[in-house]
Parts: structure tokens; C-alpha cells; sequence
């Protein structure tokens, strides 16, 4: 399942951002790589225990925290702290899949990495290439979108980032442990709350039709969650 999440951040959140990464140094990306995604990786991030990492990351937590499109696409038990990247020209990452488990910085815990985020931070408009490419059973989808939207998709999908041709893509990433391990269950989930919201607009929330798919929402999830 791939959701497309609008204005995530607010356009002064993201100036904020920018302004902040602008006078922040980077490294090479391969250094969070997995042994085969480090072979097809040319990147910069920041480094990921450095106080802007930590400041930074903290925007983005608090407004996950609040956004509803979020909460309903990806169920979330733990997010791991957001990490930046940048494709200046020339740069790209080849067809990979993202390591299964992650370490959180500086807590010893580990997180099962879920699903997958790519918040933009750069306009479309400003660069060429550095679409984010992902695979599944449904095919190919392309994704560019305007700085603030986010798109989420299975970590378990093969995905890519094109070439950067002219300009510089700028981005958070990072992962989610669901509470539903099973991306078809959150997709089943997903489309039910959907369908709860779209029926609670056109009648009133206490009619019998509401309550009793409410209940079943809830109650899936009881039977599926892991905590």
C-alpha cells in the first residue's frame, strides 16, 4: 500500500528545515547502508546523532504526531527518529530494499522497520530527477511531490531514486514499526477507515450503520495488533 500524506509539515516548518540543513554538515550516506544498498547508494546525510539531526527530527515527530493520514496508513507502535538526506546532481541510490531491523540511536532498542516514509523538503520545481521509484505487487509508482508531502509505503518493497540530473532533492526518511505487521491487513484497515469517515460525513455518527463499523475497525485491529 503506497499513501500519498499532503502538508505533513507547514511551509514555515519547512523553511525552518531548510535554513537549518543549509549551514549543517554532511556525510556520506553510505554510512547507514546495509551491505548491498551501500553498493548502489550515492548520497549526503546528516549524521544521525548530531544535535541538528535531533532538533530537526523533533519537527517532523511532533507533526506525525498530529496528522491523521499518517496515524490511519501506518498504524504506528514505534518511529524510528527521523534521519536527512540530499541527491545533489549526479546522485541516485539503485534498486534496493531497506534492512529489516534498525537500531534506535543511542537506546539500545532495536525497531522492525514496517513501513517505509519519505517526507520532501525541496520543491519539484527546483530539480530534475531524484524521483523516488517504488515496486509492488501493483507495479511501478513514481513519486515527486511538493516539500512538506510525504508518501509511505511497505518497507518490504523494492524502490529506488533516480538520478538527480539538475539542482538538489532534499528529504527526510525514516521508519515505522506498525501495530499490524502485515502490510495487507493495514491496507484492509486503511480502507475501512476510509470508509468510516466518507459514511460519518454524510450521517450522523450515532446511527447504527457507524457505530457497528466503527466497532469491527476497533475490533480487527484488537485481534491484529501487536504491542
Amino acid at each position: 500500500m503506497l499513501v500519498t500524506i499532503p502538508d505533513v509539515l507547514k511551509p514555515q516548518e519547512v523553511a525552518h528545515i531548510r535554513r537549518v540543513l543549509e549551514e549543517t554538515d554532511w556525510v556520506d550516506g553510505r554510512v547507514t547502508a546495509g551491505d548491498q544498498a551501500g553498493t548502489v547508494k550515492r548520497n549526503l546525510q546528516v549524521p544521525v546523532d548530531s544535535p541538528v539531526a535531533r532538533e530537526l527530527g523533533e519537527i517532523v515527530l511532533r507533526a506525525l504526531g498530529t496528522n491523521s493520514g499518517f496515524m490511519t496508513a501506518a498504524l504506528p507502535l514505534r518511529v524510528l527518529p527521523p534521519m536527512f538526506n540530499r541527491y545533489d546532481e549526479g546522485m541516485t541510490f539503485g534498486a534496493h530494499v531497506d534492512g529489516s531491523i534498525r537500531a534506535v540511536p543511542g537506546s539500545g532498542q532495536r525497531l522492525r522497520t514496517d513501513v517505509s516514509s519519505t517526507l520532501f523538503l525541496t520543491p519539484p520545481e527546483d530539480y530534475d530527477g531524484g524521483e523516488l521509484v517504488v515496486h509492488d505487487t501493483y507495479g511501478t509508482h513514481t513519486v515527486k511531490l511538493p516539500a512538506g508531502h510525504m508518501v509511505v509505503y511497505p518497507a518490504t518493497s523494492m524502490h529506488s531514486v533516480t538520478p538527480v540530473t539538475r539542482g538538489s532533492r532534499w528529504a527526510s526518511f525514516f521508519w515505522t514499526q506498525s501495530m499490524i505487521r502485515d502490510d495487507w491487513r493495514r491496507h484492509m484497515l486503511y480502507e475501512l477507515d476510509k470508509s468510516i469517515m466518507s459514511i460519518r460525513a454524510r450521517m450522523a455518527d450515532d446511527d447504527l450503520a457507524v457505530v457497528g463499523l466503527t466497532a469491527h475497525y476497533h475490533n480487527l485491529i484488537r485481534h491484529w495488533a501487536e504491542t
